[in-house]
């Protein structure tokens, strides 16, 4: 079995999306995304970042996908509420872009009724005018659905010009697992195959979107799934 794997491919589209130069730099030059955040959120230079405080500013970059509030970021890394949220007062200050587009499309949502991905893809957001916990909920979830959208119709295409890519190797395209394809393939044809696979990957959203940022696709291979990671 190989594994091929898209890399933080949503926090790839939200640097695309909300314009955020510091990130898309940072993607291009192929730094560690977190230790970036860390390093501009809490102010703690590069090489005296330590695990703990890029964990904090790891929670920070996949919950802010999910519209996180101060409240779930204080669960998620057990600390008191008022310092989570500054935590997250400081990574929108650092980044105005995201907090732009967040307030851009809840508008846009609020107005139009849905959302849409990157490639039009409409997700329809019915309850985004409802009150109390129904409209927090289809707050967070407009802002997530163009991003979690457009990252599904990006694999989605790759795996539509998986056959024709494969088609002269003894491989097999077997099961999509969210920004994940797993193949079984004979043990001769494992390099070229991930040579391929990744090169189709890498490319599916083009032509139809140029994004800002390189898509990173990590693969991986052996006898069962877990040891193909």
């Amino acid at each position: 079995l190989i594994s091929l794997d898209y890399s933080q491919v949503e926090l790839r589209i939200l640097a695309h999306v909300a314009e955020i130069d510091a990130l898309k730099a940072a993607f291009r030059d192929g730094q560690d995304i977190h230790a970036m955040t860390a390093s501009e959120v809490f102010g703690v230079p590069m090489e005296e970042m330590t695990s703990e405080v890029r964990s904090r500013a790891k929670a920070i970059n996949f919950g802010v996908i999910y519209g996180i509030s101060g409240f779930g970021l204080a669960r998620n890394l057990r600390i008191p509420r008022g310092e989570a949220q500054d935590f997250i007062n400081r990574y929108f200050e650092r980044f105005p872009g995201i907090r732009t587009y967040m307030d851009d499309t809840k508008a846009f949502a609020k107005e139009h009724g849905y959302v849409q991905t990157l490639f039009g893809r409409k997700i329809h957001t019915p309850e985004i005018n409802a009150k109390g916990p129904r409209a927090s909920f289809a707050y967070r979830a407009a802002i997530n659905a163009p991003i979690q959208g457009t990252a599904a119709d990006i694999i989605r295409r790759a795996m539509v010009r998986m056959p024709d890519a494969i088609k002269d190797l003894p491989a097999k395209m077997l099961l999509q697992v969210h920004d994940e394809l797993i193949f079984e393939v004979e043990d001769a044809a494992v390099d070229e195959t991930i040579a391929v696979t990744r090169d189709v990957m890498q490319g599916a959203a083009e032509p139809a979107v140029k994004l800002d940022v390189p898509l990173i696709v990590d693969a991986g291979q052996g006898a069962n799934w877990a040891e193909a990671h």
